[in-house]
C-alpha cells in the first residue's frame, strides 16, 4: 500500500470525492483543501502536498486511486485535477541484442565513471554522440536543463475535453536543440516499468509553444553496462492519451 494511502482516504472522505461523476468531468482540488484535510497527520510524508501529489508511476498511487482508476495532474500553481482513465505509459522491455556503439570521443571520459546518477549517464551518452546517432541528427546541442514553468495550453484526454494548464512547473533532465527539432529527455538510472505521461507531455507542449520546432521525446535508462533509449511521440498533440512508442534500442558504448 502506498505510504500516502491513509492521507488520501481522509481527503476523499472529507471532500466526498467518490460522489463526483468522473465520467462527466475531472475533480478539481486545491493544495489548500489538501492541507486542511491532512493537517492532523504527524508525518511530513502524510501532509506535504508536493509529496502527496507526486505519483510518478502506477504503483506509487494510493490504493483509493488504484481502486477507482484515477490519476492526478497539476493544472496550475496550487491546483490539481483527479482524472479517471489511464494516465501512465508502460516502458516496454527492449528484447533485441545490444548494439555495440563506438564513442566518437577520442579520449576516455574518466569523470563519467565517478558516481551513478542518471544525469551523468545521460551526459556520457550525449558526449559520446549516442543521442545524435540514435536520432541521426549531428546538429543537436545541449540547450535545456532544469525547471521551468509552462505557458498556458489546453488538452484533451480520452475522457475529457479542454483541460487548461497554466504556469505548472516542469523539469527535463536534458534538452537538445538542433536545426529542425528539440529533443527532450526523461532519464532514470534504474529499471522503470511505467511513467506518468505528464512527465513527457507537459514539456512537449511547453517547448513546442516556445520554439515551434518539431519536439522529440526520449526516455533514457542505464542498466548495468547498457544504455537504453525509447522514442515516444503523440499522434495528436492535443490528446494526452495519444502517446505511442516510435522506436527503441539498447547500446553498449565502447
Amino acid at each position: 500500500m502506498s505510504k500516502n494511502s491513509a492521507s488520501w482516504e481522509k481527503i476523499f472522505t472529507d471532500l466526498d470525492i467518490l460522489k463526483h461523476d468522473f465520467n462527466n468531468a475531472p475533480f478539481v482540488i486545491s493544495a489548500e483543501q489538501i492541507k486542511q484535510c491532512v493537517k492532523d497527520f504527524s508525518k511530513t510524508s502524510q501532509k506535504e502536498v508536493r509529496i502527496l501529489c507526486k505519483q510518478d508511476s502506477k504503483e506509487e498511487r494510493p490504493q483509493i486511486f488504484i481502486d477507482n482508476e484515477l490519476f492526478i495532474l497539476p493544472i496550475k500553481n496550487g491546483g490539481y485535477i483527479l482524472c479517471k482513465g489511464d494516465g501512465y505509459i508502460d516502458i516496454p522491455n527492449i528484447n533485441t541484442e545490444s548494439i555495440i556503439y563506438k564513442s566518437k570521443l577520442n579520449f576516455e571520459l574518466k569523470s563519467a565513471n565517478v558516481g551513478d546518477s542518471e544525469m551523468q549517464h545521460l551526459d556520457f551518452a550525449y558526449a559520446s554522440s549516442l543521442i545524435r546517432t540514435f536520432l541521426n541528427d549531428e546538429s543537436l546541442v545541449l540547450s535545456i536543463r532544469g525547471r521551468k514553468y509552462t505557458p498556458e495550453f489546453c488538452f484533451d484526454t480520452n475522457l475529457y475535453k479542454n483541460i487548461v494548464v497554466s504556469s505548472v512547473q516542469t523539469e527535463v533532465d536534458s534538452g537538445f536543440e538542433g536545426r529542425d527539432k528539440i529533443v527532450l529527455v526523461e532519464a532514470k538510472n534504474s529499471y522503470t516499468k511505467n511513467v506518468i505521461i505528464r512527465q513527457l507531455y507537459y514539456p512537449m507542449r511547453q517547448w513546442y509553444i516556445y520554439t515551434q520546432k518539431e519536439i522529440i521525446t526520449l526516455f533514457f535508462e542505464k542498466r548495468g553496462d547498457e544504455f537504453l533509449i525509447w522514442e515516444f511521440g503523440f499522434k495528436d498533440m492535443q490528446n494526452y492519451n495519444s502517446i505511442v512508442l516510435k522506436k527503441s534500442a539498447k547500446f553498449k558504448i565502447v
